[in-house]
């Protein structure tokens, strides 16, 4: 997740952790074609990509950059057990 950090005050620093392995693995995601839905590529943070259809990308992220109000929206939804419209927004579009 790409983050668009234009608040001038930055988050507030809550704890430290260090990350665990499985959160330490490269990070898959999609791309779809806006004009051709049909068209995907899948890809991840080791630079590896490829193309492939739209149900093959149920269940990944969408490639996009977050405003930072959306980020901390999605994180309250997460810890609250409640579906995130962005999240929701934009998932992979099958037909």
């Amino acid at each position: 997740m790409a983050i668009r950090h234009s608040d001038l005050s930055p988050w507030e620093i809550i704890g430290w952790r260090a990350i665990e392995e499985p959160l330490a693995q490269p990070i898959v995601q999609f791309r779809q074609d806006v004009g051709d839905f049909r068209r995907c590529k899948i890809f991840d943070t080791a630079g590896n990509s490829r193309d492939a259809e739209p149900q093959e990308c149920v269940g990944l992220e969408r490639l996009a950059v977050w405003e930072q109000s959306d980020v901390e929206e999605r994180l309250l939804d997460t810890f609250m057990g409640r579906p995130n419209f962005t999240v929701e927004h934009l998932k992979v579009r099958l037909r």
